[in-house]
């Protein structure tokens, strides 16, 4: 199958409907947060209800790594995640649109000095970062007290990528593509703080096999080859929208230790666990709807999916 070329022209009717959902996240971003709030749920039901695909991928993520939960725990879990996912949409909305100042004494900030430590001798860092649902909200928040560069993968969509790095661009000072290593490498060595998040299945041909959620997970490397190119501490960061649906709280953690170790398994298994202590804290934020176990360290075993 051929590979889809976009049109160059922005106003091609192929961006039509582009168009339309920047016209809907933009309105959705001035909206009071009362409205937010009971719009977003409102969506989570709906996606709940018609999404069947995403409903399936998240509930076999969720037996897979909470087989502590009875059925219907499970079930509830599945529910909270599209309710949280469905606000997660009008909170990203906010983020990639607004100057979210209006929102600064909503916000606690823990952990800082972690990063201040580093910052003040000059040094760079390697943010690890986690893909909870208030996402861009949590990156545009965090833009109010530091500017950090970003990694990031292009939306193929042209039309809809320019909306994401226009919105980015009020919180990060540089955004840098994910195949650009040299670069990142390089303002890291300046000084400069990079967030990164690498926890999703990017494939066997740039992965270890590492235990998430006490499954074997494909576990991107780029977490230690980016530390030790840079030598920079790797400062995990939580982000989560507190039970007040009103409040968010962003938290920096201690820097990884004894990382990179030289051993790939046990560099991914530390950053794996890490991650997963975070998200145990608020399991219905993360983005659960992605096939985080699609790649199977046997070839040949039968997709999980």
């Amino acid at each position: 199958m051929a590979k889809y070329t976009y049109p160059k022209d922005s106003w091609y009717p192929r961006y039509w409907l582009t168009w339309l959902a920047i016209g809907a996240l933009t309105i959705a971003a001035y909206l009071p947060w009362s409205v937010k709030l009971f719009l977003g749920k409102g969506l989570g039901y709906f996606a709940l209800g018609v999404a069947a695909r995403r409903r399936h991928i998240t509930e076999v993520n969720i037996k897979l790594c909470f087989p502590e939960k009875t059925a219907e725990e499970q079930k509830k879990l599945v529910k909270a995640i599209f309710l949280a996912n469905g606000i997660g949409v009008f909170e990203i909305a906010t983020g990639l649109v607004r100057d979210v100042s209006f929102l600064s004494d909503r916000v606690t900030f823990k952990g800082r000095e972690h990063l201040d430590k580093v910052l003040a001798k000059g040094e760079g860092a390697i943010i690890l970062g986690v893909h909870f649902s208030i996402m861009d909200l949590g990156g545009a928040l965090h833009g109010l007290f530091y500017k950090v560069d970003t990694i990031y993968k292009p939306h193929k969509n042209p039309v809809f990528n320019r909306f994401i790095e226009r919105g980015r661009a009020k919180s990060f000072t540089k955004q840098i593509t994910s195949k650009d290593l040299k670069e990142l490498v390089r303002r890291v060595r300046q000084g400069k703080a990079c967030w990164y998040s690498p926890d999703q299945d990017f494939g066997r041909k740039v992965s270890v096999f590492a235990p998430f959620f006490g499954v074997e997970a494909a576990s991107i490397t780029m977490t230690a080859r980016m530390a030790k190119m840079t030598k920079a501490p790797v400062i995990p960061i939580r982000m989560c929208r507190n039970p007040d649906n009103y409040t968010y709280t962003l938290e920096y953690l201690p820097p990884l230790e004894n990382f990179p170790s030289g051993d790939d398994v046990a560099d991914a298994t530390q950053v794996n666990q890490v991650i997963e202590a975070m998200i145990r804290l608020n399991p219905e934020q993360y983005l659960w709807m992605h096939r985080r176990f699609k790649t199977r360290p046997d070839p040949k075993s039968p997709s999980l999916y």
